[in-house]
């Protein structure tokens, strides 16, 4: 189906003026302790462009004088001479893999949630590289672009970023601000001060027994179905509107993304059919370059991971026990269902100077390599991130999308293509939870 045709890597273009001095590749960046505690793993999409597009060799160049700013997405991982982890600054490049296939793209729509996804990617296990490309040609003249960059090194809003600044470059446009890569202003306080308790949120013993224990022999030969569900503007207006109902004069309605977690919690909920003395949570990632109590304050264009985690928790009969439950302004519980706690925990996370590295026996409670996050949830929202902006000067992709990750429980929130305002939310779930989410995903009851 898809033929691969060429692979190589791709170097940052420094030389282009004939007058420029490439920077020396003995360099390194420290990992902050945002960037050890996510996941470590590479994060895949995909982009889907319609004829006509440019060639393939209009956006590796396009490559090179981007990775001339933003270095890092050239480099690898490794260790300095004190064995602290890093960026090597070594220039290695990206890998950059060109293929074909020889139907047209309709074929091949809709794009399912389907393992078929990874054809569109380079082979990303044991990856010596931060950053993978492939472009995909199709007989009709259709573009898939999967990209697909180490998590240590960027967060989704950075990873953005640095896509919009590739399709500026091949457009012949300025990239925009420069990123700002400075981790010394997430240096731990001297003497350490622990402000909050970080075991069990952003880490786990690794010695002990702590956290859940979910029965993996129930889940056996399960199979996971991606779901992708589509709620138009009619539906988050009417849900929000529920959602909002009975909150004091003057206090705005709920925001698109609570009222939509919220309701997915609950369905989800459902659908898994929860004993009702479950209790489930959802794992939030809030960009934390706004909410950060720093002087100076942290960087607009920070460049790296700055992502906070929210736990809003609560047992299973208070989110579905009540068809109201998205109203109610007596229970706290039911606020949490409706969505009011979802981003008021947010307030309580906050740097903590020395709290981070993965010390002693502790290790990041991200793991991409659970099969299931059942009971609990975890959602990751794209929203107000510019993925769609990524022109290389054929237009707006009509495509955008996570790749296929078969992790039952992991949510994404992402504009529609469509540009009016609705969004589609990729749901994964057993094969045995999924015919009972599909009939209630648009109940507002």
């Amino acid at each position: 189906m898809v033929r691969i045709q060429t692979s190589r890597l791709v170097k940052p273009l420094y030389d282009d003026d004939g007058g420029s001095i490439p920077p020396p590749t003995s360099d390194s960046i420290p990992l902050n302790i945002f960037d050890k505690v996510t996941y470590n793993t590479h994060m895949a999409v995909l982009y889907a462009y319609r004829p006509p597009t440019p060639s393939n060799a209009t956006i590796e160049l396009a490559l090179r004088k981007v990775l001339a700013t933003y270095r890092v997405m050239a480099g690898q991982l490794g260790e300095n001479q004190k064995g602290n982890p890093v960026i090597l600054l070594n220039d290695r490049g990206v890998k950059f893999v060109e293929a074909v296939v020889h139907d047209t793209f309709d074929k091949f729509l809709p794009l399912e949630m389907s393992p078929l996804l990874l054809d569109f990617h380079p082979e990303l296990k044991h990856a010596e590289e931060i950053t993978l490309v492939q472009l995909t040609r199709f007989g009709c003249g259709s573009l898939v672009l999967g990209y697909s960059s180490h998590h240590h090194v960027a967060d989704a809003f950075s990873a953005s970023n640095f896509l919009v600044a590739w399709g500026r470059a091949a457009r012949g446009l300025e990239l925009g601000s420069v990123p700002s890569m400075d981790r010394s202003i997430f240096w731990p306080r001297v003497p350490p001060e622990f402000g909050f308790d970080h075991v069990g949120v952003e880490y786990k013993k690794t010695k002990s027994l702590s956290g859940r224990i979910v029965d993996r022999d129930r889940f056996a030969g399960s199979d996971i179905v991606n779901h992708k569900v589509h709620f138009t503007l009619d539906f988050i207006g009417k849900l929000k509107a529920r959602a909002s109902t009975g909150r004091p004069n003057g206090v705005a309605a709920y925001s698109t993304f609570v009222s939509l977690v919220a309701h997915l919690w609950r369905a989800i909920t459902k659908a898994r059919g929860l004993s009702p003395i479950e209790t489930t949570s959802v794992r939030i990632s809030v960009n934390g370059r706004t909410r950060l109590s720093l002087d100076p304050p942290v960087p607009p264009d920070f460049y790296g991971n700055l992502v906070l985690w929210a736990f809003p928790t609560a047992r299973a009969k208070e989110l579905v026990s009540r068809a109201d439950g998205l109203r109610g302004e007596d229970n706290p519980r039911r606020d949490c269902a409706r969505g009011r706690c979802l981003l008021q925990v947010v307030h309580r996370l906050r740097v903590a100077g020395g709290g981070g590295g993965g010390g002693g026996d502790l290790v990041p409670t991200a793991d991409m390599g659970k099969a299931a996050l059942w009971p609990d949830l975890e959602v990751d929202s794209w929203l107000r991130f510019p993925f769609y902006e990524l022109d290389f000067g054929g237009g707006s992709p009509f495509i955008f999308m996570p790749s296929y990750y078969p992790t039952e429980g992991m949510m994404f929130l992402l504009p529609s293509f469509l540009g009016d305002g609705s969004v589609d939310a990729v749901v994964p779930l057993f094969r045995q939870n999924s015919a009972v989410f599909k009939q209630i995903c648009y109940s507002l009851d």
